[in-house]
């Protein structure tokens, strides 16, 4: 990383009077996705002999494209010295960024800016990247500074960071820059290892554009109960603070006999609705399905955090 000084403001690049311009524009379109201003990227020539270059580094490596890469100036009266200071990994990133870029090969971001870039791959075009990523097709150029909608592949595009708002009907979610489970587990009301069991997830690793199943669509009506193993009527009348006639009634029931899997309608003196947690349910899932929110079931459960456990009772209203 190299800074110059001269009062001025913005990256330079100088390539070799052997190169074409191709690389440092490339490098300088990447420097203004991540911030910086770019002065001019230019070739100097040695005014004692302007077949050479003017810098010895550009001429004394002859069998190479060799650029240099002045990343702002030390005495900057702009923001060159604070991006210099606090940015300076995401300018050197931007530089490998234009070099993957130039060389076609793909770029694989430092850890932690994974979700911040996306890739281009064989049959991406800008309107499904945009598609998938939830943006905009005049987003994406106007975010990587393109004057055509023109792509190549291992080219890196800069994503935006928006965040979706869930809705009642959201039944998937596509992976957005910068998630990870469990934001989206956290957004949904659920824990990780529902969202991963809901997906057949074996593993934390998410790709942007990816899409989620939130919600499961077998829920079972309120105020029902499924028999289980080791159930009898006392213990599940119980459960619910109902007496056993009561729940026999409710059921049609002459004797007190159970069948496992048996559907039991639950009926409470006072109308409260209740609904027994299955695998795969999160409270998303659930207020969903019931015409509520995560935040009313917690408050109504007394729920501090959004995980379940399967059997768990949980009110309704």
């Amino acid at each position: 990383m190299q800074g110059h000084s001269g009062g001025g403001d913005g990256a330079e690049i100088i390539y070799a009077l052997r190169n074409s311009d191709t690389l440092s524009r490339t490098i300088a379109n990447e420097f203004i996705k991540s911030g910086q201003n770019v002065r001019k990227y230019y070739q100097r020539r040695l005014p004692s002999d302007s077949s050479k270059d003017y810098y010895y580094m550009l001429r004394n490596t002859p069998n190479n494209e060799t650029i240099i890469v002045e990343y702002g100036f030390a005495d900057s009266t702009g923001d060159d010295v604070n991006q210099i200071k606090n940015n300076w990994e995401e300018l050197a990133e931007a530089v490998v960024r234009g070099l993957a870029t130039y060389l076609g090969v793909p770029y694989i971001p430092k850890t932690g800016t994974e979700s911040n870039y996306y890739t281009v791959k064989k049959g991406d075009s800008l309107y499904s990247i945009a598609r998938n990523l939830n943006t905009t097709v005049d987003e994406l150029k106007s975010l990587n500074n393109l004057t055509s909608n023109n792509l190549s592949i291992g080219m890196t595009l800069k994503i935006p960071t928006k965040q979706p708002t869930p809705t009642p009907n959201d039944e998937t979610y596509t992976v957005m820059p910068g998630d990870s489970l469990w934001k989206i587990a956290n957004m949904f009301g659920m824990s990780v290892n529902e969202l991963k069991s809901l997906n057949n997830l074996s593993s934390n690793v998410l790709n942007i554009g990816q899409k989620l199943k939130v919600t499961n669509s077998e829920m079972p009506v309120a105020n029902t109960y499924i028999v289980k193993p080791g159930d009898s009527l006392y213990s599940i009348a119980k459960n619910f603070n109902i007496s056993v006639d009561n729940l026999k009634k409710a059921n049609n029931k002459t004797s007190n006999l159970l069948s496992i899997g048996e559907i039991l309608t639950i009926q409470t003196s006072n109308n409260t609705s209740y609904y027994i947690v299955k695998p795969g349910d999160s409270l998303w899932s659930i207020s969903k399905n019931y015409n509520t929110t995560v935040d009313n079931l917690k408050k109504l459960n007394n729920l501090i955090s959004n995980n379940l456990s399967i059997g768990q009772k949980l009110k309704i209203n």
